[in-house]
């Protein structure tokens, strides 16, 4: 129980810090991305200081032997660039480019009454079903060609 109590009050942490930055707003995650037009620049602020307070966040809690709600770290391990990489990289740019939401900025844009993000968690859940069915259909594929 404790460690949901601490799960969802980091998310409301983390949904209140969206909204209050503005990247739940689409028009204005957009305009960062106009730099020939109307051109915001403070989300870089925004997108820089949660780069700081990660980076310094991770010195201190990578210190400890264990997270405080779990029996290890759960690090990423790979280090190569391959192809799911820098198409999931691509697609996830075009995406927030276009719509003016990420999945960071959408959850909490959901609370705020926004009616675009509904339309985009949606899609972006069907997505998410959609590239698993395809990823298990490939995988299965393929064992039956190694068989």
């Amino acid at each position: 129980m404790q460690k949901v109590f601490f799960a969802g009050l980091i998310g409301l942490v983390f949904g209140t810090g969206i909204a209050i930055s503005g990247m739940a707003n689409p028009a204005k995650v957009l305009n960062f991305f106009d730099f020939a037009g109307t051109w915001d620049p403070s989300l870089a602020f925004v997108m820089g200081s949660a780069l700081a307070v990660t980076a310094i966040g991770y010195r201190f809690v990578l210190k400890r032997p264990t997270p405080l709600f779990d029996k290890s770290f759960h690090l990423p391990t790979a280090r190569q660039i391959d192809t799911p990489l820098v198409a999931g990289a691509a697609i996830f740019g075009i995406g927030w480019g276009i719509t003016g939401f990420c999945p960071g900025g959408a959850i909490p844009a959901l609370g705020l009454g926004e009616p675009d993000a509904l339309i985009f968690v949606a899609a972006m859940i069907g997505g998410i079903a959609l590239a698993r069915s395809a990823r298990l259909a490939l995988a299965a594929r393929a064992n039956t060609r190694n068989a």
